[in-house]
């Protein structure tokens, strides 16, 4: 319904139009209200159409990859909210529901062009909120966006970390085995054949370096190991958000599927009204004219449809 010239005045961006001008913007926007919890517009649906909030709030959020609500903004009264979609004609990009029970102020792009005209001021009140917007959404992306989890965890890691790494990756190498072959051999035959003396058999001394090598060679690989279980967990947790992302993916396409069946049968729902209404206005008329002539149409499309075994009523040839 039309909007009040008198709403108008307590409305931030119409509070430098006159008596005059505010009447003749009234008779073009629109008052619309809607109930506490109910959607205004869902992410997705065109938009043609921006709203000034009169009373009451309404708040505009999205969903992530996960599947979790994103608040972006709750509009107060007197913020305006969906101009993108009405400037750029594309999809809204977020769901507007009310937390109260709200009125709105409709404006749509014709709307708005006389307001630019009675107040170009307007169109600067328009742009600061968007770039609030802006603001809010860059300061959300800072908070929410994150690189890829496994090269955060190598930027995390310590330089202790580090080292386990390296060293569990090249003691596992062949290349390891064989330095300690060839160590081990070089000590125990050059003390078995008199080559040197310093550790004679049962080689203590070899037996006390490859316990400790032992030791931190196990601490190391278990620090590593440690490291890679947390890499394991990134890497489920990412498949679970992948997998989860699918199925929000298929959800939101049933949704859609059902919202578009509903449309359809509450259009369909209007035709038959409108049908039945202008059949029994024009039975009103002629009496039962309307029936008879339907009745001749049926049998005229029975008898000559394709495969149809009636005959069409035969004709007296004129005399």
């Amino acid at each position: 319904m039309p909007a009040d010239a008198t709403l108008l005045k307590e409305v931030s961006l119409f509070e430098q139009l006159d008596d005059e001008e505010r009447g003749i913007l009234a008779e073009v926007i629109d008052l619309i209200q809607i109930k506490e919890g109910q959607p205004l517009f869902r992410a997705g649906d065109p938009g043609d159409a921006m709203y000034v909030v009169k009373t009451g709030s309404i708040e505009l959020s999205v969903k992530d990859n996960a599947g979790q609500k994103i608040v972006l903004h709750i509009a107060e009264p007197g913020e305006l909210f969906g101009e993108l979609s009405m400037l750029d004609s594309k999809p809204r990009t977020a769901t507007a529901i009310a937390l109260h029970d709200t009125e709105l102020l409709e404006l749509d792009r014709d709307d708005l062009i006389l307001l630019f005209k009675k107040q170009p001021e307007a169109a600067l009140h328009m742009m600061a909120a968007m770039g609030e917007m802006t603001r809010k959404a860059d300061a959300l992306l800072r908070t929410r966006v994150s690189k890829n989890l496994n090269e955060e965890i190598e930027d995390k890691a310590t330089m202790v970390e580090r080292v386990a790494d390296k060293v569990a990756a090249f003691s596992g190498s062949i290349l390891f085995f064989g330095i300690n072959f060839l160590w081990f051999a070089s000590w125990i035959i050059g003390n078995v054949i008199g080559l040197t003396s310093f550790d004679p058999y049962p080689f203590g001394l070899l037996t006390m370096i490859v316990s400790l090598q032992a030791i931190f060679l196990s601490i190391l690989v278990m620090i590593s190991q440690n490291r890679q279980a947390a890499k394991d967990r990134v890497r489920s947790d990412i498949e679970y958000e992948v997998n989860v992302k699918a199925e929000l993916e298929v959800a939101h396409l049933h949704e859609k599927t059902d919202q578009i069946r509903d449309d359809l049968l509450d259009r369909f729902t209007r035709i038959e009204k409108a049908l039945g209404i202008g059949a029994r206005a024009a039975g009103g008329n002629t009496g039962n004219m309307p029936a008879v002539a339907a009745a001749a149409a049926i049998t005229a499309t029975v008898s000559t449809a394709p495969g149809s075994n009636t005959a069409p009523p035969a004709t007296t040839p004129a005399k």
